[in-house]
């Protein structure tokens, strides 16, 4: 009895151990991934040799940063930059010499009134006082000024009395040479770059006028016109009150290759100008031109900055040439704009702008009476090459429509 009771609890312990490997095994087998599967981990590559980096480097594609997953802020990083626009080509200037007679046609289209009209009133059969009214009013309209207008008047009179029977062409004549006698062809109107006493130095040239004369264009079109004629340039942006002005020049100047020296938007103009002319000595440069801030003429404190500005510049030398630039179209206003200019600082010549878009020829008369100084440069159009010369001959042969 005891034998049968102990056989049966051995069977029922090697039938328990028996169900239990079973379980335990058909566990393991789901527990195992599947054969295709890949492993989660991976042995360390081993160490490379000496070369197989640089070999491996060039086998392996090159990923995006997408397939790279980097942050936001590391992608922006590793981020190639845009390649630098190319360096802008530097542009050869149209010579100086012979520029208003190549823009005479541009500029007898705007003073058909002076001359054409005083052609027509001279070729009358009788020349009576009513004409010659007519005559001065045509002058007077052309802002010729009230004294130039009564002498020319005058000698008109006095040598018409004298030609008695007048052709066309003997009136052309006539009015010409009185016309060139007003504008005064015997005046130096050479723009001096030269220093003063042959010092080695470079020429200074100062350009004063009221906003919206054009006076920083004609800065930057001054310095082609002395770029085309053989000069170095160093360009001096003293208007530190308006802050396009800098920008500007320094553009004017890049197209010629001409260096600007600028400072900060609001500074001090004088300081400005003194480096350019210090700093234009220092690199041999053979001019300096310095734009000044348009100055308003009823502003006494900035005119007497102005004069600051031309006090400082001199601690290196004399200024070489003060350009004061006109608009042509303000008329009698840009006459008390240069009484005052030249009050501040000794004006040397006078800059027309605008010539081109008035008939009112006649301001050359007028301003070069009003200051004692001559007409040396004239702007005849917005083109970078539009600024002459101002040659006395062919301007008259504009005005009288002579070939």
């Amino acid at each position: 009895m005891d034998i049968i009771i102990l056989a049966v609890v051995i069977g029922v312990l090697a039938l328990g151990a028996l169900s239990g490997l079973v379980i335990s095994g058909r566990r393991k087998k789901a527990a195992e991934p599947p054969e295709s599967a890949a492993p989660t981990t991976t042995a360390p590559p081993a160490e490379p040799h000496v070369g197989e980096e640089a070999e491996a480097a060039l086998e392996e594609p090159r990923r995006t940063i997408e397939e790279v997953g980097l942050p936001e802020a590391e992608a922006e990083a590793v981020t190639e930059a845009p390649a630098a626009p190319p360096a802008p080509a530097v542009e050869v200037p149209e010579p100086s010499a012979g520029r208003l007679v190549r823009l005479r046609a541009r500029l007898a289209r705007s003073q058909n009134t002076l001359g054409k009209g005083l052609l027509t009133l001279l070729s009358r059969e009788h020349l009576d006082e009513e004409t010659w009214e007519e005559v001065e009013d045509t002058l007077l309209s052309a802002d010729v000024g009230v004294t130039p207008t009564q002498e020319l008047v005058e000698r008109l009179r006095e040598r018409v009395k004298v030609l008695g029977t007048r052709t066309p062409e003997e009136l052309r004549g006539l009015l010409r040479e009185e016309l060139l006698t007003l504008v005064g062809p015997d005046l130096d109107r050479t723009v001096h770059t030269e220093p003063r006493g042959g010092v080695d130095r470079p020429g200074v040239v100062l350009v004063v006028g009221v906003n919206g004369t054009g006076k920083t264009t004609t800065t930057g079109k001054l310095g082609r016109v002395l770029v085309a004629d053989g000069k170095s340039v160093v360009l001096g942006a003293a208007d530190t009150f308006r802050a396009a002005a800098a920008d500007q020049l320094q553009t004017w100047g890049e197209r010629v290759g001409a260096r600007t020296v600028r400072g900060p938007e609001g500074g001090d103009p004088a300081s400005v100008a003194f480096d350019a002319v210090k700093e234009g000595g220092d690199e041999g440069a053979d001019v300096v031109l310095v734009d000044t801030a348009g100055r308003l003429h009823t502003k006494t404190g900035l005119m007497d900055e102005l004069g600051k500005v031309k006090r400082v510049v001199e601690k290196q030398g004399p200024v070489d040439e003060v350009l004061l630039v006109l608009d042509a179209t303000t008329g009698q206003n840009g006459l008390v704009q240069a009484r005052v200019f030249a009050e501040v600082v000794d004006i040397s010549g006078i800059v027309l702008t605008k010539l081109d878009g008035t008939a009112k020829g006649g301001i050359v008369v007028a301003v070069q009476r009003e200051l004692g100084v001559p007409v040396k440069l004239i702007g005849l159009g917005e083109g970078a090459d539009d600024l002459a010369p101002f040659e006395p001959e062919a301007f008259v042969d504009a005005l009288i429509g002579a070939e």
